[in-house]
């Protein structure tokens, strides 16, 4: 095999941990100038989901309902429109969004070669434990000192009649125009986040949930809240049950969802279903290279520096089943690379006090353990918990209020923070620092001696009795 084609590292998809770990490991092995290669194997645009069909271009949509809920309430602060009604033009921030993703796509690919790493456009698999061939059984093969594998998840679509009629969250990037009635089926934050989108932009929404509530591993509180609140503002719910089946209504224009119980929906224009995630290992020659995947979820095993069972052969974010997040992938890809090239051989990523935020209408924001896992884990009689839950200040003058709630989650004597959970306008950004002093191990007390910041709903975090 030509030199050429051998690498010291080599990564499975440029998505947002497989780039981040191939330009950290760029950094060292550049600067040692020994001729150390780094390739990148990706088959699509790079950036992965969270660039191109997640968490970026998700909160530009949901930016633009954050603006139309404040065109509702200009009215109320003494704003007046002249009796002429705001119109929302769907395709104009569809293009704007789509050109801005477009700029991204270059950015890495530009940073990529700033950095000397070889793009290998092409679907890669393995061929062998430490081989990947690029395009089909005929392609060109690689080998490398080290393999990771960081290709991500994909949407599920169920095994039901007529399942092609819906689309996934993929698809909702796609969409035209704004559908004038929608059906999420879900019940995690990707529904719950989308469904709160096109809601608040102006199609009648309606959630179809398996259970009574949805986020399910959210704190009570959090979840409790915000079904209130959705519920409140109009988004309608169908609970305990899951949809059997999809058609099209008699003029061909509607789809009709038909529930587990036989019971058939009113029709809608759009049917989302945003049930989960699934791996992307059923097309990588897993088999070949000998890795072990979970046996339920088809997930790749990896011990806690992201090793899999093969030597050499890593894997980070989405494909490993832990925490399916941005930014969990691009730290434990950088730790890797760090531990990999830079000689800091303990370094990992702490799975643990991990912060995330639900674009949900509130947003939520979330770090450490909920009230029960608490009580699971150190017996109801160490856990204390703190509530507050209150109108923020902005809705002082409107007719229409969205409450704010907040829970500290306390251990022992000592009132250790383990869980700090926030539901209400501004906590998508309020989170970051607290999460910080959580991480930090940080005491009731710490909180009670600082000083508030007034008038703020973060204060309430820092005064709370």
């Amino acid at each position: 095999m030509s030199s050429t084609n051998h690498f010291t590292y080599l990564v499975l998809g440029a998505g947002s941990g497989g780039i981040a770990s191939a330009r950290r490991a760029a950094k060292h092995l550049n600067a040692k100038g020994k001729g150390d290669r780094i390739g990148i194997v990706e088959v699509t645009r790079p950036g992965g989901t969270c660039v191109n069909v997640g968490c970026v271009p998700k909160k530009v949509m949901w930016n633009t309902s954050f603006i139309k809920e404040m065109i509702n309430a200009a009215p109320s602060y003494g704003f007046d429109f002249g009796g002429q009604q705001v119109k929302f033009n769907w395709p104009t921030i569809k293009k704007a969004r789509d050109e801005y993703i477009k700029r991204l796509n270059g950015i890495y690919d530009s940073n990529l070669a700033k950095d000397n790493i070889v793009r290998i456009n092409g679907y890669g698999r393995f061929s062998g434990p430490k081989e990947i061939q690029v395009n089909g059984a005929n392609g060109e093969k690689y080998t490398a000192d080290h393999i990771l594998i960081a290709t991500g998840g994909r949407p599920t679509v169920p095994d039901v009649p007529g399942k092609e009629l819906g689309i996934t969250s993929d698809g909702f990037f796609e969409l035209e125009d704004l559908p004038k009635s929608t059906l999420v089926v879900g019940a995690g934050y990707i529904a719950v986040e989308l469904a709160g989108v096109l809601h608040s932009l102006g199609s009648e929404t309606t959630m179809v949930i398996r259970h009574k509530q949805f986020l399910r591993t959210f704190d009570e509180m959090l979840h409790t809240t915000l079904l209130k609140q959705m519920t409140d503002d109009g988004v309608k719910f169908v609970t305990e049950a899951s949809i059997k089946s999809l058609e099209r209504d008699a003029d061909g224009k509607r789809i009709i969802a038909t529930t587990n119980a036989g019971v058939k929906l009113p029709p809608v224009e759009c049917v989302i279903w945003a049930i989960g995630r699934v791996p992307n290992t059923d097309d990588l020659g897993i088999d070949k290279a000998g890795i072990q995947l979970t046996e339920q979820s088809g997930f790749i095993n990896v011990d806690e520096f992201q090793n899999t069972n093969v030597p050499g052969v890593h894997a980070v974010g989405d494909i490993c089943g832990n925490f399916l997040l941005t930014p969990v992938a691009i730290a434990a890809g950088r730790r890797l690379s760090e531990r990999l090239f830079n000689g800091k051989s303990d370094l990992k990523f702490e799975y643990e006090n991990i912060a995330t935020v639900v674009f949900s209408h509130p947003p939520i924001g979330t770090v450490g353990l909920t009230e029960q896992e608490a009580i699971t884990k150190y017996g109801a009689e160490n856990i204390k918990c703190y509530n507050t839950s209150f109108i923020n200040m902005f809705y002082s003058v409107q007719v229409h209020k969205v409450r704010t709630s907040m829970k500290l989650v306390c251990l022992g004597e000592e009132e250790k923070v383990v869980g700090l959970h926030i539901i209400g306008d501004g906590c998508d950004e309020i989170i970051q620092g607290f999460a910080v002093a959580v991480k930090m191990g940080c005491t009731k007390w710490d909180l009670d001696n600082t000083c508030a910041i007034h008038p703020t709903s973060a204060e309430e975090l820092v005064t709370m009795v």
